[in-house]
């Protein structure tokens, strides 16, 4: 009896890391999304801190209107556009960057 109320407890508490793992991950994304949307438009001070409270607390959009396969897709086109920003690239430089990014993440 005693083994099984330890392996019911280590069943729980992985169960419970794996959830808190995968919120965590998917906040992760979120501040990663907004900062790339930040960044492409060039947001500064408090105007910045505006956007980025408004886009975190943001309730993600019905999965009916936007498949999760072109919304992940899309999240990468603009955290690696915001990237390539950010370093200045151009031309030749820019499309290896965002080839290597994008299949990266």
């Amino acid at each position: 009896m005693k083994k099984m109320y330890v392996w019911t407890t280590l069943g729980l508490a992985c169960v419970m890391a794996v959830g808190s793992a995968y919120a965590a991950t998917d906040q992760q994304s979120k501040m990663g999304i907004c900062n790339a949307d930040a960044k492409t438009k060039e947001l500064k001070g408090e105007e910045r801190k505006k956007f980025m409270s408004e886009c975190l607390s943001a309730k993600p959009a019905a999965a009916a209107s936007a498949p999760e396969a072109d919304t992940t897709q899309q999240n990468k086109m603009k955290t690696c556009n915001a990237d390539a920003k950010t370093k200045e690239l151009k031309g030749e430089e820019r499309k290896k960057f965002m080839s290597e990014c994008l299949k990266a993440k």
